[in-house]
C-alpha cells in the first residue's frame, strides 16, 4: 500500500498548508476528546530530501514511519527511522525532520498541533 485509505484522506480533514512546518507535503488530522490530535502526513515521490522547519510543542509527540525513511533532529542529534520505527519527541524539545520522497508517517500530539484547511459546514435540515 502506497497510500493511506481514502478514509483516512477526507477533505474535511485536509490540513492547511499555512499549518504545515514542511512545504509540498499532504497531511490529515483527527481530534481526539482530550484536545489531543492524530496526523498522517505524506511526502510526495519526488527525488529530493524534504526538510521541516525548527519547531516546538507543548506537548509530547509520537511518531511512526509507515513507509519509506524519515530522520529527527533534535539538536546535533540525527535518529534515523524506518518503516515500523517510532520515537517521542518531549515537550519543549526543539526539533525537525527530514524525509524522503513516498515516506508516509503517523504522528500522535498531546495537544491540538494542526488546523484544517476547511470545516465540513453544518448539515442542512430537510
Amino acid at each position: 500500500m502506497d497510500r493511506f485509505p481514502e478514509f483516512m484522506r477526507s477533505p474535511a480533514n485536509k490540513v492547511a498548508s499555512n499549518a504545515q512546518y514542511t512545504s509540498g507535503i499532504e497531511g490529515y488530522v483527527f481530534d481526539g476528546v482530550d484536545g489531543s490530535q492524530m496526523a498522517f502526513w505524506t511526502y510526495p515521490d519526488v527525488a529530493a530530501v524534504m526538510k521541516s522547519e525548527k519547531h516546538v510543542h507543548d506537548f509530547d509527540e509520537y511518531l511512526v514511519v509507515v513507509q519509506g525513511k524519515y530522520t529527527v533532529v533534535m539538536g546535533r542529534k540525527r535518529i534515523a527511522l524506518g518503516a515500523g520505527d517510532e520515537c517521542v519527541i518531549p515537550k519543549g524539545t526543539a526539533h525537525s525532520g527530514e524525509a524522503t520522497g513516498g515516506t508516509r508517517t503517523i504522528h500522535a500530539f498531546g495537544g491540538k498541533r494542526a488546523e484544517r484547511v476547511g470545516k465540513p459546514r453544518p448539515a442542512r435540515a430537510a
